[in-house]
């Protein structure tokens, strides 16, 4: 199923930015709850309210906390869009997995959060599909590496042996010493 132009001109949020805004924590492609409450039309506060309302639709797989040092590196990246700098340091973001985007589009049970969630999703399957190919195109070059490896190990012996010859010959020679004083050749 694919996107229509008219999908493409509807878009609240192009799935583009959605998918810039996916951070991988902990081994999971997440969107922080902030990042979320703006996709949804709500505030972080009303987002994280409703969470915590439901915390039994939120298991570990589809909602976490960051750290203390995970929320303090996203504050020095510059790939992250918000700052976070104006969270109480006691509250670190919630993080949410694909799962748990829609859990909180559910949730929210407004107009625009449902509406959001499609393009959510969408974003987590184009960045999942992006890394797909990129795994796929790293198989194909460590190939490649392998092929031209065994094919040119013979000519890199001769270029080693060639680059020994030529420091041999950029030392320069010791020069001769003479002896102090006359010598008198007797022979």
């Amino acid at each position: 199923m694919s996107r229509t132009s008219k999908d493409k001109e509807t878009a609240l949020v192009p799935v583009e930015r959605i998918t810039q805004s996916i951070l991988i924590l902990r081994g999971h492609r997440v969107l922080l709850d902030s990042e979320i409450a703006t996709l949804y039309g709500t505030t972080t506060k009303a987002l994280n309210q409703a969470v915590k309302r439901n915390a039994a639709r939120f298991p570990e797989d589809f909602m976490f906390r960051l750290s203390p040092g995970e929320a303090d590196a996203i504050n020095r990246s510059q790939s992250v869009t918000g700052s976070q700098r104006h969270r109480d340091p006691r509250l670190p973001p919630f993080a949410f997995t694909e799962h748990g985007a829609i859990m909180a589009a559910s949730i929210l049970n407004s107009k625009r959060a449902i509406e959001m969630s499609i393009y959510v999703v969408r974003a987590f399957v184009q960045l999942r599909t992006l890394l797909a190919s990129n795994k796929e195109l790293a198989k194909r070059l460590d190939a490649l590496e392998a092929r031209v490896t065994r094919k040119f190990a013979k000519q890199d012996e001769v270029i080693v042996e060639m680059v020994k010859a030529i420091r041999q010959l950029m030392k320069p020679r010791e020069p001769k010493r003479r002896g102090i004083g006359f010598m008198a050749d007797w022979s």
